[in-house]
């Protein structure tokens, strides 16, 4: 079984019940979850406190409970993968924003590169809040800069995880990113 269809297969497992098959999925997609993770904590401050491992481990606890999901193979799986990490990061966001003790502020600016500047936890909240009118004028633009900027994907990842063509997830990217500059900056 090659590892695309053996993952598909311990999805559906897992969505059917069996117990064991998360857990023999999770070495077949770690390193990308990791790979994902570190795409997007590089954007944070150093002193975070959450690091790309936490982040896969948390994300990991949370897929546990999906077990009524259809998965649709890979693909799928790592676009929720993504969709979690980001509400983690939000959820993380939110709690140290509640228990800010002060500290320098970094501005955000989606950029091609993924976020290259630290990050601001106030930043990660208005990005967040955005991204769901973003959700609500375009769907398909907002899980692009989901998968970008909470899932470290690349244009080509993002597309294959969303099942469209690189082409249209380059043109989401750039139009949903300049959308959310726009509404970043009016704030």
């Amino acid at each position: 079984m090659t590892g695309n269809s053996e993952i598909t297969v311990l999805l559906q497992a897992h969505a059917a019940g069996n117990p064991d098959a998360m857990n023999r999925l999770i070495p077949l997609v770690y390193d990308e979850m990791h790979k994902m993770a570190r795409g997007r904590l590089v954007g944070e401050r150093p002193d975070h406190t959450l690091n790309s491992t936490a982040l896969v481990h948390e994300a990991y606890l949370k897929l546990l409970d999906f077990n009524r999901i259809d998965w649709q193979g890979k693909n799928h799986f790592y676009a929720i993968a993504s969709q979690v990490m980001r509400n983690l990061l939000v959820d993380y966001a939110v709690k140290q924003n509640a228990e800010k003790r002060g500290g320098k502020n970094y501005k955000v600016t989606l950029k091609n590169s993924h976020v290259t500047e630290e990050t601001d936890l106030d930043e990660i909240i208005s990005i967040d809040i955005a991204l769901k009118k973003l959700e609500e004028i375009d769907e398909r633009q907002a899980k692009v800069i989901e998968c970008r900027f909470f899932g470290g994907l690349t244009i080509e990842e993002a597309a294959k995880a969303l099942g469209i063509s690189e082409p249209t997830a380059n043109r989401d990217w750039k139009m949903a990113r300049a959308w959310l500059n726009r509404e970043l900056n009016s704030e």
